[in-house]
């Protein structure tokens, strides 16, 4: 998994800003700020550009780039000690687990949303609602169901989106969007005449919405689950 805490650390360590490092990498300063709060990850281009700016490996942005670094450094005796020492707390940590109680928190997500009013309305009272549930508590103003497998492999199909009742923050973030009667999940680029609608997918093509277009940006995510079934 992407670490924007490494990157962070290692541009201080350089003692660079984050514009100097968006300049070199021909992007604006809020996309590569994403990257080191967590909310995007860099394409594999910019991660590539990234190592060759920094003089490190692409693997060095990891957040598991430690563990594996210095047991590749341990003889073969004490792999097989630390194997044994790792399956032995995995097998601890599974026994623990079993025995915990999981907290559920259901999650109103909206079943249908009329496209000519779009997300983000305030009349969600007339929509109709379905309960799932996570094992986690969520900030958030509205979910949906994501459909489809354009944001795969980040958001995939079956999968709730939470969004906040927000417009356009940053480039490259995600939002909830209306445009010309439909509704998607994608990244957002702000250009000069237009915006620019980008599948996380490379097998989907980019969208355009211009000034004569029906377009509208009415929820950034938040956070994403699969739900979680409901024992009684």
């Amino acid at each position: 998994m992407f670490s924007g805490g490494r990157l962070k650390q290692l541009r201080k360590e350089k003692g660079l800003t984050q514009m100097e490092i968006a300049q070199q990498l021909e992007i604006n300063r809020a996309s590569y700020a994403s990257w080191e709060l967590g909310r995007a990850k860099p394409n594999q281009s910019n991660l590539e550009r990234l190592g060759s700016l920094f003089g490190v490996e692409n693997s060095y942005f990891e957040s598991e780039y430690t563990i594996v670094s210095n047991y590749l450094r341990l003889n073969q005796k004490n792999r097989t000690s630390a194997d044994h020492f790792v399956e032995e707390l995995l097998k601890n940590q599974m026994e623990e687990s079993s025995k915990k109680v999981i907290s559920l928190y259901p999650i109103q997500v909206l079943e249908e949303v009329p496209l000519s009013a779009g997300y983000g309305e305030s009349y969600y009272d007339e929509y109709r609602f379905s309960t799932v549930y996570s094992d986690e508590e969520y900030s958030y103003d509205f979910a949906s169901f994501i459909v489809g497998q354009s944001m795969e492999p980040t958001y995939s199909d079956g999968e709730v989106a939470l969004f906040s009742s927000s417009g356009y923050d940053y480039d490259g973030a995600v939002y909830a969007i209306s445009l010309n009667g439909k509704a998607y999940i994608k990244r957002v680029y702000k250009d000069k005449n237009r915006y620019r609608i980008v599948s996380i997918n490379p097998k989907y093509p980019d969208m355009y919405a211009y000034g004569s277009d029906e377009f509208k940006i009415v929820g950034k995510i938040v956070g994403h689950f699969r739900p979680i079934e409901k024992l009684e």
